[in-house]
């Protein structure tokens, strides 16, 4: 190997020196923004880990709470099949006799050969926001259970409880926060680590998608940190938004938006009586976890029976084997629904005179505005109902990909002690004329997102403190070796 020495004669003399030095690039507006969207990402990762890592957990159990339901209360649910099906009159018969002091309040007929049927009471021995769920053999009447059941989507006892840990982790009204506070962030973790991914440079677009491997470093980490959250940020940002929609605060903003959009969720008028059926009001946001409350007045006047009011139900085109049967009360009538909340969904309504069957009021699932249909289903989707195992899967995965993302996250900080994934002042080089839309979006985010922007001026309060507790280290180590 040999090298040119210009003092040689005969070896080429160097090329003279350029006194001019190359113009500086001109900053891109993403190399404006990666250090400020690195640092935010950092300190949501952090400081908000531990509350997703609960909801990540507790979302694994519920999402696989719902086989398990099955298998811990297989007596109740299940029932050996028969050749004739009883009619509900005498079920309901049944349950009266085995628990007297309730009050009959739903019917849930069995959908499926060998399910029982479900007859719902107010009790004053329930838990609070819960019926009692007398499970009877549609074949032989006989009574196969009791259990407190939760909600239109019939949570039992131990799906209840995992619900009431990933919702409030059973702290009430106060807990509600730790659930919007992920719910809230979640979605701007996803979309930050998606932008910061993709935004990298790599030798080969591979490696994008598929994880690097090797021996165990933080490159190797970041790669399957990465590579996860792009397979899961769609995912992970989809939980986020259905999450918010029955949160506290950013619940109620979603609800009036969707009202002033016109998409608010139309409500079947059951009264008797002649009362306009302009599906008047509006459901809520909470995805189904409200209980029925205290018990109904009885009925006054004739009343056609339970059997006559499906028949009268299937005849008005309520024709899905999924269906609950509201008793009437308080001047209401029957209410049959269809209850399939598995895609195609069979959501469809009718309200009965309990005289003689009129129909009162029938409501369409297909007559649903777009944003009510949307948030049907995203609710659905989210709590796991709406395919089914497949559904339930899904959520699983999603859950379990979630704490592998906040484990490697926390593995990449421990690798790169102290921390600090960019300068502080990020801010100051971004641009004026991109800084204040992008200071207006987020104050237009945080105010309709309220536990978003709180722990935003709290990320930015630490911030300024470590700032100033690192100024005034730097002073007094400049003083000492003055």
């Amino acid at each position: 190997m040999t090298i040119d020495d210009p003092a040689r004669p005969g070896t080429p003399e160097a090329p003279p020196s350029d006194p001019t030095p190359p113009a500086p690039r001109k900053p891109t507006t993403w190399s404006a923004l990666r250090p400020l969207l690195l640092r935010l990402h950092f300190y949501a990762g952090v400081l908000v880990a531990p509350f997703l890592l609960v909801a990540a957990l507790s979302g694994l159990l519920y999402a696989l709470s719902f086989q398990a339901e099955k298998a811990v209360y297989a007596h109740e649910l299940e029932a050996p099949v028969g050749d004739t099906v009883l009619p509900l009159s005498r079920q309901v018969d049944a349950a009266r006799a085995a628990n007297p002091d309730g009050t009959v309040t739903a019917v849930w007929p069995g959908a499926e050969p060998g399910a029982t049927t479900r007859v719902l009471m107010a009790d004053p021995e329930a838990p609070e926001g819960t019926s009692l769920a007398v499970f009877v053999d549609p074949h032989t009447g006989d009574v196969r259970g009791q259990l407190p059941s939760y909600g239109s989507s019939g949570a039992l006892p131990l799906r209840t409880w995992i619900d009431g840990l990933h919702r409030d982790l059973h702290l009430g009204e106060f807990g509600r926060n730790y659930s919007e506070l992920a719910a809230s962030w979640l979605w701007v973790i996803a979309l930050g680590g998606l932008l910061l991914w993709i935004g990298r440079r790599r030798k080969s677009r591979r490696a994008l998608f598929v994880p690097e491997g090797g021996p165990a470093s933080r490159r190797r980490t970041l790669s399957w940190h990465g590579s996860l959250g792009l397979w899961a940020a769609a995912g992970l940002v989809l939980l986020s938004a259905t999450g918010l929609t029955w949160s506290r605060y950013a619940g109620e903003n979603i609800g009036a938006v969707q009202d002033g959009l016109g998409g608010a969720t139309p409500v079947l008028t059951a009264t008797v009586g002649g009362a306009p059926t302009g599906h008047e009001g509006h459901e809520g946001h909470g995805g189904g976890h409200s209980g029925t409350g205290a018990g109904p007045a009885a009925p006054q006047g004739p009343d056609m029976g339970v059997d006559e009011a499906v028949e009268a139900a299937r005849a008005a085109g309520i024709d899905s084997p999924r269906i609950s049967v509201a008793l009437p009360a308080d001047g209401k009538g029957y209410v049959v629904k269809e209850t399939d909340t598995q895609f195609p969904l069979e959501l469809d309504s009718v309200a009965l005179d309990p005289a003689d069957g009129t129909v009162l009021d029938r409501l369409a699932f297909a007559d649903y505005p777009l944003l009510a249909k949307l948030t049907r289903i995203g609710i659905d989707a989210h709590t796991g109902v709406f395919l089914g195992l497949f559904n339930q899967l899904l959520l699983a995965a999603l859950a379990l990909a979630l704490v592998l993302l906040i484990l490697w996250g926390y593995r990449m900080w421990w690798l790169r002690r102290p921390g600090r994934p960019a300068a502080r002042g990020a801010w100051r080089r971004v641009p004026a004329t991109l800084l204040l839309p992008l200071a207006a979006a987020t104050a237009l985010v945080a105010w309709f997102v309220p536990l978003l922007g709180i722990s935003l001026l709290l990320f930015l309060a630490v911030d300024l403190a470590l700032a100033l507790t690192a100024k005034v280290r730097n002073r007094a180590g400049t003083n000492r070796t003055a």
